[in-house]
């Protein structure tokens, strides 16, 4: 299952991670973050022990989403080494997002 990652444990789970990390940014009201969500859980569960997959409230957790230009949702961040590496913004289809998992996996 997705981590839930807020502004107090972002550091820890998400910029000081040995692995990569795909984080979903989203709200409860936003009818597309509802539709990514069942995507996000399978790559949590397909990438577990390889890949930190985890997902920021922005309505409870605005720190990082500002800190991150977060100003549509869903946005997807994934991280390598605690530097972005990718975005997408708004829902894609899940191979978006698993490809650029593979990519820093290979």
């Amino acid at each position: 299952m997705a981590l839930e990652i807020t502004d107090g444990n972002f550091e820890e789970l998400v910029l000081k991670s040995t692995q990569p990390v795909l984080v979903d940014f989203w709200a409860v009201w936003c009818g597309p973050c509802r539709m990514l969500a069942p995507v996000v859980e399978e790559i949590s569960k397909e990438y577990e022990g390889r890949v930190v997959v985890g997902k920021v409230d922005v309505d409870n957790n605005q720190e990082f989403a500002a800190k991150y230009g977060i100003r549509n949702i869903p946005t997807v961040l994934v991280f390598q080494n605690g530097e972005v590496v990718g975005r997408q913004v708004g829902v894609a289809p899940k191979k978006t997002y698993t490809d650029a998992l593979d990519g820093l996996l290979s």
